[in-house]
Parts: C-alpha cells; structure tokens; sequence
C-alpha cells in the first residue's frame, strides 16, 4: 500500500535556506567567511541578552511560560495596546503558519506581491488556498493593483512594509488610503519586520494606531533583525482581542523557549544598542549606493538592512563565484541580488569582492 500525503503537498518545496557559513568554508577550504545574506544584525544582540540567556540557561529542565507573560507585558505597556492584543511567536515564520490555519479555508483567494516574504505563498497553498499575485511596480508594493485584484472570494492580503528582500517601502498616506478601500471582511496582514531601520520620514511610524479604526488588521514585528536575536526565534503579533484569541487556539503551548524569552525582554531594555544598530546600519547603506553608483549598478532604494541590486550578470553565477571568495549572499531574481548591510570592513570587502567578480 502506497503512503497518501495531502493533495496540497504536491505544491509545496521545502524552503532553501542560506548556505551556513561552516559549509562554505569545508566546500571551497576557506578559513574565513562573511555571510551577508540573511539580514541579521552584524553587531549581534544586546550584552543585556546575553547575560540574560546565561542566567537562564540554569533552569533548562523547566517548561517555559506558555503565556509569555512578562515579554507580553512588555511589549503592551510599550506598544500602548492590552496585553490580549499582543501574541508571541517562535519567529515570524511561525505566525505566518498560525495565521494561514486560522483563516484559510480552500479555495480562498490570498493576495500578495509577486516578489516578497516566500513564506506567505506557501503557507496558502499548504491551507488550499488560492494565491492571487500581483507584480511589484518599481520593486514596490503596487496597492492600487491589489486592490483591483480583491474578489467576493477574497479572504487575506499580506503587505509587507518594508519588502523584503527588496528593501522598498510605501508610505503613510498610501496604506491608509489602502485600508480606507478594503472590505472589512477581508484581513490585512501588515508585516513589518524592518521597521526600525526606516528612514524615510514618509513610513509609517505608528500602525498601533491603526488598529483602533481597524479591527481586520494585524501587524507583524520581529526581535530577528535589529534586535539581533534571529536565532532564538521570537516575532510578535498585534491585532484585535478577537483575532489575538481566535489565533492562541491554534498555537503550540509552549511554541517561545525561555532563552528567547528572557533575552528578548532584556534586549527591549537596550535602546543604545538599537540606536547603535540604526546607525551603523545607515552609514553602511549610504557607502554601498556609492559605491553601486561608481559602478554603474541599479539597486532599490533600501529602508531595510539590505539592498537589492542589479549585478547585470546571472544572480546564481554571481552567487557562487562570492562564495569562493568567502562571501554569501543571496540571489533572488533574474541577474538581482540581495546583500544585507554589514559592518563597515564587511561592506567594503564586498565591494572589493563584487568588483573581481565582476
């Protein structure tokens, strides 16, 4: 007798991640390597973080808080919300699924952008859904365009704010405009993961806010990227008390460990280190747009921690011939790749890198 695995399998492939720095080096005999193509914070977390994990690491046999309690707390008295309107997660990438099984019934139809957060098409069509794809215009979100594309069968709209992997944002005025526009029946996920490494005084600064005139939205942030902690797993969701409660049915019960717990509520505290990050972060995107305008290379205008740029030769060719050199980033489409902004000796080793490659 044959195994049966569900129908919506057979659209799905397993998520490739980036090649893991040891790899490289046993690959190509390197003996030193720089990622920069996961978007994590090269300055690492907070100390506070740190010492944080080591006081708990003591407890390790003792389940963690299934509630959250203190990180959720946190997290409302800061964001100026109730502490049932804040749900934790083990990284975005878990809310995405916990999202997915709450609302996605078959044959809904999901709208999203034709080059963004890949986890969102997959978890649609591991529900059955129906993903409904609208192209970027310039390598940004086109609103106006999704908007077009909503039907009676319309359930989901995932925004992301800004996008990844191409770093552009839209403004203000546009999702307000956006969500004056959408059915109230339809939620709108607004993800936005970067948000603390905007500049651009246009963004908008405060989507808390929205959610007062707009129960249908749910917005998405993440201690994995200024925060540093990528690699304890810890995103957080904002949305009406209805929503929130309605998503905690479907959560594992103990799905954020205690480490992630603990250093994530030590590295709120740390708003030096955030600062220290923001800039470091915005003198190495200025130099990279520099440097890509002496070489004539096309990049997005980026309000992430990285930057999609035209190489003008096969991303994946360009891929490999970096990582020989002991360099990772990420290709993405076409003859575009994504670098994420390193420190200042990182960055310039790349473009002393891209520039022998290309």
């Amino acid at each position: 007798m044959t195994v049966k695995f569900r129908q919506e399998l057979n659209e799905l492939t397993a998520y490739k991640p980036g090649k893991p720095i040891d790899d490289v080096k046993r690959e190509y005999g390197l003996t030193e390597v720089i990622k920069l193509a996961s978007n994590e914070n090269p300055l690492g977390c907070s100390p506070k973080a740190v010492e944080a994990v080591k006081k708990a690491a003591d407890n390790l046999a003792i389940y963690p808080d299934g509630n959250t309690t203190l990180l959720k707390e946190a997290l409302a008295n800061r964001l100026n919300l109730k502490p049932s309107q804040v749900l934790l997660s083990s990284g975005s990438d878990e809310m995405v699924d916990q999202i997915a099984k709450t609302f996605i019934d078959k044959n809904d139809e999901i709208i999203m952008a034709d080059i963004t957060f890949p986890r969102y098409i997959s978890t649609t069509k591991m529900m059955g859904g129906t993903p409904k794809i609208v192209p970027l215009n310039d390598w940004t979100y086109d609103l106006d365009s999704m908007l077009l594309a909503i039907t009676d069968k319309t359930k989901l709209i995932w925004l992301c704010n800004p996008n990844n992997p191409t770093g552009t944002m839209f403004s203000e005025d546009k999702l307000l405009n956006f969500l004056k526009q959408v059915p109230k029946n339809i939620i709108v996920i607004y993800d936005e993961a970067y948000n603390e490494y905007v500049t651009n005084e246009d963004y908008p600064k405060n989507s808390m806010n929205l959610l007062k005139n707009y129960p249908n939205l749910i917005v998405m942030r993440t201690f994995s990227k200024i925060y540093g902690l990528a690699a304890l797993r810890v995103g957080y969701t904002m949305a009406s008390e209805e929503i929130i409660h309605n998503i905690n049915k479907i959560r594992g019960p103990f799905n954020v460990n205690t480490l992630a717990q603990v250093a994530a509520l030590a590295a709120l505290e740390d708003d030096e280190f955030i600062k220290k990050s923001y800039e470091i972060n915005r003198e190495g995107k200025e130099y990279l747009y520099k440097e890509f305008k002496s070489l004539d290379l096309k990049y997005a205008p980026s309000e992430t921690n990285h930057i999609f740029v035209n190489v003008n030769k096969d991303a994946n060719e360009v891929f490999v011939e970096l990582q020989k050199r002991g360099m990772i980033i990420r290709p993405i489409v076409e003859t575009w790749i994504r670098v994420t902004i390193g420190t200042m000796e990182q960055n310039k080793k790349f473009i002393s890198l891209i520039k022998e490659v290309l």
